[in-house]
């Protein structure tokens, strides 16, 4: 979707020759999250953690 006031634009899925300029502020990982499974009664336990990637943008621009 672009556009400003009446003349607004809605892409399905896409508007062809609408651009977006963003800029990469960073990289990094969130907190780690912890993962454990257990079955009662059958001395079955399992231990995990995650942590996902992720990339900070700055969107400087929409042009349609």
């Amino acid at each position: 979707m672009a556009g400003e006031g009446e003349s607004v634009k809605i892409g399905a899925p896409f508007l062809a020759g609408a651009t977006v300029k963003a800029t990469v502020i960073s990289h990094g990982r969130h907190d780690k999250v912890k993962i454990f499974k257990m079955r009662r009664r059958k001395h079955y336990q399992k231990h995990q953690g995650h942590r996902q990637n992720y990339t900070e943008l700055r969107i400087d621009a929409i042009a349609a």
